[in-house]
Parts: C-alpha cells; structure tokens; sequence
C-alpha cells in the first residue's frame, strides 16, 4: 500500500535520507559512548561509568524513533550496522583513550550530532514534513544538552 500522508515522494526522500544520517551518527556515538562505559578507568570511574551509561541508554531509545520515522515515511529501515554507519559522520576510536580524551571525543561526537540533526531539520522544513523536523529538533536539543553536560565537567 502507498504511503499518503500528505507528503510527496522527494519531500520523503529528502527526509529519509536526513534520518539516515541522524541514525547512523547516533548509533555511532551510541556505540562509542557504550565503549567507553566499557572501558573508563581511573579516579572518575563510577561517575563516568553511570554517566556513559545515562547517554548509551538515551542513545539507544533514540535510534528507535528514527528508524521507525523512516518506516512511517514509506522505506525500510538499515538492517545491519555497516548500513546504518555507512551515512555516519562520527568515525570510532583507535584504541581506548584516557577519560578526559572520552569526554572530549563525547563532546565533539554530540556537538556534531546536533549539527546533523539541524542540517536535518531544514530539509524536513523545506518538504513541509513537520514531524520528522520535530523529531529532528529534539534529537539537537538532546545532544546539545549532553555536550554542555560533558563539556563541564572537564
């Protein structure tokens, strides 16, 4: 059955293509933050630990909403991770860095995140599809809110 729900067919795939990048960015810092809860060591660790839990476990609910937005727009959603990262901006680690060099690359990974949603949210906003700007927006609210957080704590 066609997908009606008062959006043309590009203004869905400018939106869709939007959410694959907002997806794979996400889950490539889902994935890194899930690391480095693995992984922190030192004076901070059950701080770090607890925190980098928090922010996988936010990560993780999100990468939900987006993949089903992408289905409520008519396409399927990636199915394996080398599809979903294969649109993400935000490259893994080489090795485990030190606490403060987690909560720096943390930093960046969700200030680059913000970017990509907002970038998102313009091409939402030209197609008309509110919904996906919406969710887009909170997806850069999110992550801009977990980059201050981080951020003061170095």
């Amino acid at each position: 059955m066609s997908v009606d729900i008062g959006l043309d067919k590009q203004d869905r795939a400018g939106s869709i293509e939007a959410l694959r990048k907002v997806l794979g960015d996400t889950y490539a810092l889902y994935f890194k933050t899930h690391g480095y809860h693995w992984n922190v060591t030192g004076p901070r660790f059950k701080a770090l630990h607890e925190l980098f839990m928090e922010q996988y476990t936010e990560l993780w609910q999100a990468l939900d909403d987006l993949a089903e937005r992408i289905r409520t727009l008519g396409e399927f959603a990636p199915a394996s991770s080398e599809e979903i990262v294969a649109h993400a901006t935000i490259k893994p680690d080489n090795g485990v860095p030190d606490a403060e060099d987690m909560i720096s690359n943390l930093v960046r990974g969700h200030e680059m995140l913000a970017q990509v949603a907002k970038e998102g949210v313009k091409i939402a906003e030209a197609g008309d599809d509110a919904a996906t700007a919406d969710l887009l927006t909170q997806r850069a609210a999110a992550a801009e809110k977990t980059a201050w957080m981080l951020r003061s704590s170095l």
